[in-house]
């Protein structure tokens, strides 16, 4: 837990510029998660995994818009990130 208090700690000091970067990675990481599962075909799990991804992706954009505290922002952000590159990763192999 100390590595996620260090990069919270962080988070929390910096932001509104971490918001401002989360939005850009987590969205470029959604667009690569959505293509790898689209080259993939349009089957109905297909369909579920683009579900999951866009619907983390607008979580945290919703979260960051909604001005919501930090640590549920942030926890968003952990989660929208490693959704998508799990998804990814499977989808490009």
């Amino acid at each position: 837990m100390s590595t996620y208090n260090n990069v919270f700690g962080a988070f929390q000091r910096g932001f509104i510029g971490y918001c401002t970067l989360g939005v850009l990675v987590q969205s470029c990481m959604g667009s690569i998660a959505a293509m790898a599962i689209l080259q993939n075909g349009t089957s109905v799990p297909n369909m579920v995994q683009l579900f999951l991804v866009v619907a983390s992706c607008m979580a945290f954009n919703g979260a960051v818009l909604a001005q919501q505290k930090p640590k549920v922002v942030f926890n968003i952000l952990i989660w929208s990130i490693v959704l998508s590159t799990v998804l990814s990763v499977i989808n490009f192999l």
